[in-house]
């Protein structure tokens, strides 16, 4: 029994549970034809887009990899765990992703601090943060550190939203991050495991993050905030 607990562990690592989550949310907004008998997808998928509960379910799994990362991320964890906890509650008010934007284009807070389309662009930027450092991650060697990998990727993603105060405590963290080894101990994972399901991440989170950058270019909001 120990054994077989030992091994449901190793199937059952966190990154894993996050990759099976985004895969379902990027399979229900592929277009396709519902078949006679079939039970429709209107629980998680409606006219109106995608839910917002089932885009919470995904995203609350996310929060792991953030503490995996240490201190350098803290901030960037603090804030991805307070967002999604906003939209959940918000969740229980509004069907979709689409009718938490619409509320705030009419009440013209879109960009308002605390408003749901802000929530849902910073948990975005997580979720785009995560992708990119998993990115920059399968491309180092051992020349090639995680601390090179995580600020390369911030740069590109987070930074250029962040205050000047954030940005320095995040790079002065940097010298914190976990080795390549100790993050995949933290992880469950071996070589090989980590980058299939880092890759598998990589691709279902990419519709997932164009998905709702259409959201707001869709209604003339532009992404530079």
């Amino acid at each position: 029994m120990e054994k077989d607990m030992i091994e449901d562990a190793r199937f059952n690592t966190p990154l894993l549970v996050i990759t099976e989550a985004f895969e379902e949310l990027a399979d229900l907004l592929k277009p396709r034809r519902q078949k006679r008998g079939e039970i429709s997808r209107n629980d998680v998928v409606s006219n109106d887009g995608l839910r917002l509960d089932a885009f919470c379910s995904a995203c609350t799994h996310v929060s792991v990899l953030f503490g995996c990362l240490g201190f350098a991320f803290k901030f960037a964890e603090m804030e991805y765990v307070s967002k999604v906890r906003d939209l959940v509650e918000a969740s229980k008010t509004f069907d979709t992703l689409h009718n938490i934007i619409d509320l705030d284009v009419m009440n013209q807070t879109v960009k308002t601090q605390g408003s749901y389309s802000r929530n849902l662009r910073r948990v975005r930027l997580g979720l785009d943060l995560i992708r990119a450092i998993f990115e920059q991650f399968l491309m180092t060697n051992e020349y090639y550190s995680l601390k090179d990998a995580a600020t390369k990727a911030y740069t590109q993603v987070c930074a250029p939203f962040h205050t000047w105060a954030v940005r320095t405590a995040v790079y002065a963290g940097m010298h914190t991050l976990p080795t390549r080894d100790q993050l995949l101990l933290r992880l469950n994972e071996t070589d090989q495991s980590v980058e299939k399901n880092m890759r598998r991440y990589m691709e279902a989170s990419r519709p997932i993050i164009e998905y709702i950058d259409k959201l707001y270019i869709d209604r003339n909001i532009k992404l530079d905030w």
